[in-house]
């Protein structure tokens, strides 16, 4: 004789999933986290209207109310363990938006008072002769091209032959003595490369020697580190398997390291170098000193002082004329065009990665 079965209560997970009438016990719905966002914004903006209102104030009460309704909220309805997992995630993406949140202001700003100048004069004149109104800066973006290019040319030789033998052939005092040098230089402040570039050429072509060409010796101070620790760090990547696969077919050490790590690593490489510029693109103190400025367009990076963006930015905006607004534009501007340089470079950079990165069979 067979014993009758006690049926079970339905737990919240066997409720049929396409039941949307009913809202399941034991979780929050899915517009929960916006919800409790709008409300938190809501209260927000009403304590900050009443006590004067402020960005700040306003950010950090959003942060505080969201964070604290959320857990609340999931812990009445979802229990402990959940509502804690959801207030350490509103923790973390508050913590992320407000990092994020001087970028923006940066950008916003830069872009909507670097838009007045963002003409084709300001791209195709200099400021030779130029007092107040008008002019450009084509001068400071050849300067700047000129003398990153250069910089360019030097650091990435230098660095990428510098981490193959880190990688590939080191491991007794002199690979640690290098990594010990590059680890020093990665922290040296920029004006002391810019002083040490000053100072060899004193000391080889005489006082007051100071062209383009010591700028971006100033600036491959900078880059060399910052090189040899992407591209260090991109072929140890580079699976052992591939290695031990060329060697078994007799291919020399030399050949291996160009025709199969060096490949395989280029895309993270080819980005690495791109950090570096976007790195020293923008330095202002090395150039002040090794580079200095002018007002006309000097092309010649031998020759002469040259003009770059950083510093024209800096001079346009710390020393303006009557009326200033003129120069404050331009200064605006040249910002502007630094912050384009960069994103197209980044661009490149994601370009070579995808078309050089390894092929996978799907």
């Amino acid at each position: 004789m067979s014993t009758p079965t006690k049926s079970r209560p339905a737990s919240p997970e066997t409720v049929p999933p396409g039941d949307s009438t009913r809202l399941v016990r034991g979780s929050l719905p899915r517009w929960a986290p916006w919800g409790a966002l709008g409300a938190a914004a809501l209260v927000a903006a009403v304590v900050a209207a009443l006590t004067g209102f402020s960005v700040t104030l306003f950010v950090l009460l959003v942060v505080v109310l969201y964070t604290a309704g959320t857990y609340v909220w999931s812990r009445s309805a979802e229990g402990r363990r959940k509502a804690a997992d959801r207030a350490f995630t509103s923790v973390v993406a508050s913590a992320f938006l407000i990092a994020l949140t001087p970028l923006i202001s940066v950008v916003i700003t830069v872009i909507s008072r670097g838009a007045e100048r963002f003409d084709g004069k300001f791209f195709s004149y200099s400021m030779r002769g130029v007092v107040g109104d008008g002019g450009g800066a084509y001068h400071a973006i050849m300067g700047t091209l000129i003398t990153s290019g250069l910089a360019t040319l030097m650091s990435v030789p230098i660095g990428l032959a510098t981490a193959v033998y880190l990688v590939e052939y080191g491991g007794g005092r002199l690979s640690s003595a290098i990594t010990f040098f590059v680890d020093v230089m990665t922290g040296i402040p920029s004006i002391v490369a810019g002083l040490f570039a000053y100072a060899l050429f004193t000391l080889v072509f005489g006082a007051g020697t100071i062209n383009g060409f010591a700028g971006a010796v100033a600036l491959s101070v900078l880059m060399i580190p910052i090189v040899v620790r992407s591209s260090e760090e991109m072929i140890k990547l580079v699976p052992d398997d591939l290695r031990e696969a060329a060697f078994a077919l007799g291919t020399p050490k030399w050949k291996v390291i160009l025709r199969v790590v060096l490949p395989t690593a280029v895309a993270g490489i080819s980005t690495g170098v791109t950090l570096a510029i976007a790195r020293v693109i923008g330095e202002t103190a090395p150039l002040l000193i090794a580079t200095g400025t002018t007002a006309s367009t000097n092309l010649n990076p031998f020759s002469g002082q040259m003009a770059t963006l950083s510093v024209f930015s800096y001079y346009e905006y710390a020393s303006p004329g009557v009326p200033p607004e003129p120069y404050l534009a331009r200064a605006w501007t040249a910002a502007l065009t630094l912050m384009l340089i960069v994103m197209v470079l980044n661009l490149v950079a994601r370009s070579i990665s995808l078309f050089f990165a390894p092929k996978t069979r799907s």
